[in-house]
């Protein structure tokens, strides 16, 4: 699954977690782009290159050639946390720009992530118009849902991944892991975070008095939008919106911005160079880096062994369908 030979691009790119997951096959990446200064800063610290801006004003023919178009463009308008507008949210219309990519400097291959509830916002329409673009262009269009917690990250984090390829190759999604590390590899020890992470008192004994069951230990803490509390051997999906107490160790502290990238799946080497409330926002947007690397393997081997896809087949596998060939169904 060597992947040297292939150029990526990095759309939306964050804070560079697709691209770690294909750097990891050696592909070279030739551009990336992100409008949020802060993910810039501290991309450009790992990666030794500061993105391009606002996508809005790049022309499509101006971005360099390349084989793989990455992009995890903006969930927030399709999210439960947000709003839900979907493409009535300008930033909905983003995935247009990637459309527009794809048609101008036509990439072997594809790889663009979301939330879940992309599959079924407006009754499936606005999936349903995603995919009947990139079929239009020519692309054999593959699509699942996957939980980072099968991958082996302690985060319940659903998100879709759509893989399409330019030529009608045959290629499978990974099979899950089907387990997770535990907590105890990821958090720090308490006596190693500075005071100020954790909770006073008076919130301490609130959530102890909301917490549902005995928790397990060590645990997160997690409020809902209603004020229950869950204590789970894992975390609920990091939320780049979430308060600070929106996810609590052990019911006393706040995660540490290390922690959070932990949780994402990134290596402690990666630098944070941006204070505590922007790291806890782009750790939030970003993506599970064991995710994408799994996909990646994946995607690199069906473009290396050139296997044609069949015309058409759905299965049916973990609650979710995969679709092979550049007949897709809606129904």
């Amino acid at each position: 699954m060597n992947g040297k030979h292939y150029k990526t691009i990095d759309l939306f790119a964050g804070i560079g977690g697709i691209r770690l997951g294909f750097e990891a096959f050696g592909c070279e990446n030739v551009f990336s782009s992100e409008w949020d200064k802060d993910a810039q800063k501290m991309y450009e610290a790992n990666f030794g290159e500061r993105p391009y801006g606002d996508i809005n004003l790049i022309e499509p023919n101006d971005i360099p050639n390349h084989d793989i178009l990455l992009a995890g463009f903006p969930c927030q308008p399709f999210s439960i946390a947000g709003k839900g507008l979907g493409f009535a949210d300008t930033r909905g219309t983003l995935f247009f720009n990637i459309e527009a990519i794809l048609r101008a400097k036509r990439p072997k291959a594809f790889l663009l992530e979301n939330v879940k509830r992309l599959k079924t916002h407006d009754n499936g329409q606005t999936f349903a118009v995603i995919l009947e673009k990139l079929r239009e262009l020519g692309y054999t269009v593959y699509h699942k849902v996957f939980n980072s917690l099968d991958f082996g990250v302690p985060q319940k984090r659903e998100r879709i991944y759509i893989v399409g390829f330019r030529e009608p190759l045959y290629f499978k999604f990974p099979r899950p892991l089907g387990y997770y590390r535990p907590l105890t590899e990821v958090l720090q020890d308490d006596k190693d975070v500075p005071q100020n992470y954790f909770l006073s008192d008076e919130l301490k004994q609130k959530r102890l008095n909301a917490v549902k069951g005995v928790p397990p230990f060590p645990s997160i803490w997690h409020e809902n939008i209603g004020g229950n509390v869950s204590a789970l051997p894992y975390s609920c999906a990091l939320r780049a919106g979430g308060s600070y107490n929106y996810l609590v160790v052990n019911g006393v502290r706040r995660l540490t911005d290390r922690e959070m990238l932990r949780l994402q799946g990134f290596p402690d080497t990666f630098k944070i160079n941006i204070p505590y409330s922007q790291a806890r926002k782009v750790a939030g947007n970003s993506v599970s880096v064991p995710v994408i690397k799994a996909i990646a393997g994946e995607m690199i081997k069906a473009l290396n062994e050139k296997k044609p896809a069949v015309e058409y087949k759905e299965l049916e596998l973990f609650k979710d369908y995969e679709y092979f060939g550049s007949k897709v169904s809606f129904g």
